[in-house]
């Protein structure tokens, strides 16, 4: 922690502001799941504010810059493997193995990267900060029609953008369970891609960002959208980004896969993608399901018969019901899984997002009590969900 300690006093003491600091990747999500450090003025006074993010709530606190080098090496060291500073002239990255090693790199702005900061605003009710930051041009959301040229958010894609940088928080925070831009590539597969602006913007945050060497693919059984989205990642330089028509059950893949995202994925087309990324022992699993039909059908329950007579409480217990199991079945085969809120998809208020990274000190398929557990609930409630046939089949 010297040179960490090191680096964040002496931007401190040579009045270099931090303009955004994020520790993240959590050690215990039930603790706290991310810290936030950003600048405010005061009665013109530099403070920061730290923005504490603990359950669904955050709380925040202004504190004297001074006390910053110690409040981010205390987090990182009790509650985090992560961190991520951006100073006026700096950038700075941490990231702490399972054994505690850390591995600091820090690289200094361009200068056309310090102009940038002179026009950011410290006031304490300034805009939300975002990890792709609003006004500032990027290709494939100008291409999208979610910028302008000059770097402004359309209007009608407003939410579209929000959507775009949440889903790269949920990226931001797995980072280090990926390979750490090894000479092999990242393998990627993102299934359903659709008109794919989560999945530029997946390749844009890992290659334009952080240069890592990946490989990702997206797949749709839409012929017309993927030769547009093909076009587009060739118009946009994008190597590593291709586009195939398939699907989800009859791809078959011969590489190893690190991640497998799958978002809108309607009703068991979820299980043939999760099952494929548990076969391939994926190391990380984004997944945002709708459609949940499947148990609707099934679920019959004496018990619980006040509640199932009324066909839109069935409906909703159904769907919570079905990401409940998948959930439990990914825990049963190794993997740390968590149930989050995402932001609504553009074709469906579903807004439940699984994230599941692979527990590399669980074997595949070692969870026998979680099964059990499982056993129990579908006896009772009398259904027998795909993404367990299919994975009881492999």
């Amino acid at each position: 922690m010297d040179k960490l300690r090191q680096l964040l006093t002496d931007y401190i003491n040579n009045k270099e502001v931090i303009l955004c600091a994020t520790v993240s990747n959590p050690r215990n999500r039930e603790k706290i799941q991310r810290l936030r450090i950003r600048p405010v003025l005061k009665k013109e006074e530099l403070l920061y504010q730290s923005e504490r993010l603990i359950g669904t709530k955050a709380y925040h606190q202004n504190l004297h810059p001074d006390a910053i080098p110690d409040l981010l090496i205390m987090s990182l060291d009790k509650d985090f493997k992560q961190l991520e500073v951006e100073t006026e002239r700096h950038k700075l990255t941490v990231l702490v193995s399972k054994k505690g090693k850390q591995t600091i790199k820090e690289r200094q702005k361009t200068l056309e990267e310090q102009a940038k900061n002179q026009q950011k605003d410290f006031s304490h009710n300034k805009q939300k900060q975002y990890i792709l930051p609003q006004n500032q041009p990027v290709p494939f959301l100008i291409a999208l029609g979610v910028q302008t040229p000059e770097g402004t958010i359309t209007k009608a894609k407003y939410d579209k953008f929000r959507q775009i940088n949440r889903y790269l928080e949920f990226v931001q925070d797995i980072l280090s369970y990926l390979p750490q831009k090894e000479e092999q590539p990242l393998k990627i597969i993102d299934f359903g891609c659709g008109k794919s602006y989560l999945t530029f913007a997946l390749y844009y945050y890992l290659k334009v960002m952080y240069q890592y060497n990946i490989c990702i693919v997206g797949l749709d059984l839409k012929e017309d959208v993927i030769a547009r989205c093909q076009a587009l990642a060739d118009n946009l330089g994008y190597d590593g980004l291709k586009f195939q028509v398939g699907e989800i059950g009859s791809y078959e893949n011969t590489e190893n896969v690190d991640m497998v995202v799958t978002l809108h994925a309607c009703d068991t087309a979820t299980d043939y993608a999760l099952a494929k990324a548990v076969k391939w022992n994926a190391r990380v699993i984004l997944s945002v399901p709708c459609c949940q039909h499947e148990l609707n059908r099934q679920l019959s329950c004496d018990a619980l018969r006040p509640l199932l007579k009324y066909g839109l409480i069935k409906e909703r217990m159904a769907a919570l019901i079905t990401d409940a199991v998948r959930a439990e079945l990914l825990e049963s085969y190794g993997y740390d899984t968590q149930i989050l809120e995402f932001i609504d998809m553009e074709h469906t208020p579903k807004n439940i997002l699984i994230r599941a990274v692979k527990k590399d000190h669980i074997k595949y398929h070692a969870g026998s009590k979680t099964q059990q557990s499982l056993n129990a609930l579908e006896a009772f409630l009398q259904i027998s969900p795909t993404l367990q046939t299919l994975l009881e089949k492999q």
